[in-house]
């Protein structure tokens, strides 16, 4: 790691999840619980969530949770079983790897691509560990 320091934690996952069980991602009710729940295992402070039922040919469901540390993001299409998941956390003692693990369990992909970013903000004046891809893996509790 170079020298300089972190004192804004940014922590970013996100997915594309394919073949996905469309009568989980195409129940509002049910993805909004399982947004609820995975804001609660991350460790994060919901503030509220949203959702929607879109319906038509290109329809699924969207999920938005506000949480103190940022945001969770579900957004399903049905006809083609796909789903996108974000989660976006600030802050060291949230976990958007358990939050995104719980949401992709609920929805039972087939496969899925995972990305994650550090949008941590870099200074000299603050000193804190930041979390790698190849590292998170290991330090899922």
């Amino acid at each position: 790691m170079s020298s300089e320091k972190t004192h804004v934690v940014g922590k970013h996952v996100y997915a594309n999840l394919y073949d996905i069980d469309v009568s989980v991602g195409g129940d509002e009710d049910k993805l909004r619980k399982i947004v609820i729940e995975a804001a609660k295992l991350g460790r994060m402070k919901l503030l509220d969530v949203k959702s929607w039922r879109i319906e038509g040919d290109m329809g699924g469901v969207s999920v938005l949770a506000l949480v103190v540390e940022s945001h969770i993001a579900v957004h399903t299409w049905l006809k083609f079983r796909y789903a996108t998941v974000d989660v976006y956390t600030c802050g060291l003692k949230s976990d958007p790897w358990k939050a995104f693990y719980y949401i992709m369990e609920k929805l039972k992909p087939s496969r899925y691509e995972v990305y994650y970013t550090d949008r941590s903000m870099k200074t000299s004046n603050f000193n804190c560990q930041v979390l790698y891809l190849e590292e998170a893996k290991d330090n899922i509790i």
